[in-house]
């Protein structure tokens, strides 16, 4: 119910916020039923999970939709809310491994119909033990709250004119799409609950999938091709290693070769590079022996220098990618691939840190956690804000500036805006942004981003829009 009148879907809003609270209580608050014959579990028996290891995934989950509240880029919300689907999955199943959260994740719509039908069973079963009973006072109970509420509340409604226009903001109006999507929100929400509440009670056993043993190869079948590839590493990044940090002055002494070109050229290789490897680490951690000291010994050598040669090549994929922005400025995708690139840097780390005792059941979880304190960390640096900045500063050393561009920032940029010296551009760009960001807004949609933007770009109104639309959309 809390959802279907507060859920905006079509922006961020403080209502994503109010409704992820209202959910995480009413898990909360759930009775976790363990009765192997009314909750069947998905896979074979049921399992546990720390409670701290709950708290802090709800905790996350609530605070990746809180984002809603704050900043108004969709594009950083639509990622808030996918991460949050994660987050949520991991905050009620029990599986450690990557492999044990990856089925716990694609058995969550399976849920979602078995919860249901678990709910179903369980209202029927209420109802079979107290006869109609139940449902009369449930009836009962929710008439006579409602005639408590229309009665006190309109006597307080005609008493005050402040109280009443509160109250007329939070009543929604009825109407025919207002009710259908009341509808849809809620019976989605009710699906998704329903699921959350019976993967608590009847969680993925965590059992052999969190069994990261696979089947063992030779020593040679695995420390060959990694030691090759080692070799391989390290003569890249000796051999390249004024190419890879040489930076301006690598770009001025090559003849034909462009700021774009150079960190175009091998950016999104090294990015390339980074992610297979971590594939190949997760492998070896996998399949290469482990059992007498030799080869606990050869595996943290071999491992520790792909790791740590991996790191110098993230070093020199963010060098790169520094070298253009400070070029070129900023934009969404280089600032969100650079972010990656530092969360792969940590997850290297913690490989690293892992190859001490070879044992690191911990880490699946561990990397998704700095994946995620890392979008966290994104949305309150205000990645539009940061780009606008950028912007702003390369506007006052070149006087070169991409007006269009920077009028399909979100509302989260106009304070970084508000603050550039031309004030005839300043007052262009701010309306640019104003013009596309909703002026009729009720409780749900409220937005802080939003709301500072409105208040800014009504202190700098444009002298003549239809100059300001011919220099931003101009060809």
């Amino acid at each position: 119910m809390v959802s279907a009148f507060a859920l905006p879907l079509d922006r961020p809003g403080i209502g994503w916020l109010i409704t992820a609270v209202a959910g995480t209580a009413a898990l909360v608050a759930a009775r976790v039923i363990r009765d192997e014959d009314a909750v069947p579990p998905l896979v074979n028996r049921p399992g546990t999970t720390l409670a701290r290891d709950r708290f802090l995934w709800a905790t996350a989950t609530v605070a990746l939709l809180a984002v809603g509240t704050f900043r108004a880029a969709e594009w950083l919300f639509v990622l808030c809310v996918l991460t949050a689907t994660v987050t949520t999955v991991l905050a009620i199943t029990t599986g450690r491994s990557l492999r044990a959260i990856v089925v716990g994740y694609l058995l969550t719509p399976i849920a979602a119909i078995r919860g249901l039908r678990w709910l179903q069973l369980g209202f029927a079963r209420q109802s079979h033990r107290g006869s109609n009973t139940a449902a009369i006072r449930v009836i009962g109970t929710v008439a006579v709250s409602l005639l408590l509420l229309l009665v006190f509340g309109s006597l307080f409604v005609s008493a005050d004119a402040a109280f009443a226009r509160v109250f007329e903001a939070l009543v929604p109006e009825i109407r025919v799409d207002s009710v259908f999507r009341w509808v849809f929100v809620g019976t989605l929400t009710l699906t998704l609950l329903a699921g959350a509440a019976y993967l608590r009670a009847a969680p993925v056993a965590a059992g052999d999938l969190d069994k990261t043993e696979g089947r063992k190869v030779g020593r040679l079948e695995w420390a060959v091709p990694l030691g090759l590839l080692v070799l391989l590493f390290a003569a890249f990044v000796a051999v390249q290693l004024t190419v890879l940090f040489g930076g301006s002055r690598h770009v001025v002494e090559t003849d034909g070769l462009t700021y774009a070109e150079y960190a175009r050229s091998g950016f999104w290789q090294l990015c390339a590079v980074t992610v297979l490897t971590l594939v190949v680490l997760a492998g070896a951690a996998r399949w290469a022996p482990r059992t007498g000291r030799a080869d606990r010994a050869l595996l943290r050598w071999v491992l520790g220098a792909l790791a740590v040669l991996t790191l110098v090549i993230v070093a020199s994929a963010l060098h790169r990618m520094s070298v253009y922005t400070d070029t070129y400025g900023l934009t969404r995708l280089r600032l969100l691939v650079a972010c990656c690139e530092v969360w792969f840097g940590l997850i290297l780390v913690m490989v690293l840190v892992a190859g001490i005792r070879i044992h690191a059941p911990w880490l699946p979880r561990a990397a998704l956690g700095a994946g995620v304190l890392a979008l966290l960390g994104l949305s309150v640096a205000n990645p539009d804000g940061l780009i606008a900045e950028n912007h702003v500063q390369r506007y006052e050393r070149t006087q070169r500036i991409d007006d269009w561009f920077l009028s399909t920032l979100s509302p989260d940029a106009v304070p970084a805006l508000a603050t550039l010296d031309d004030a005839e551009r300043r007052a262009c760009l701010l309306w640019a942004i104003g013009d596309r960001t909703a002026a009729d807004e009720g409780w749900r949609e409220w937005n802080l981003g939003r709301q500072t933007a409105r208040d800014l770009i009504a202190e700098y109104p444009p002298a003549d829009t239809q100059k300001c639309a011919q220099e931003i959309y101009r060809d």
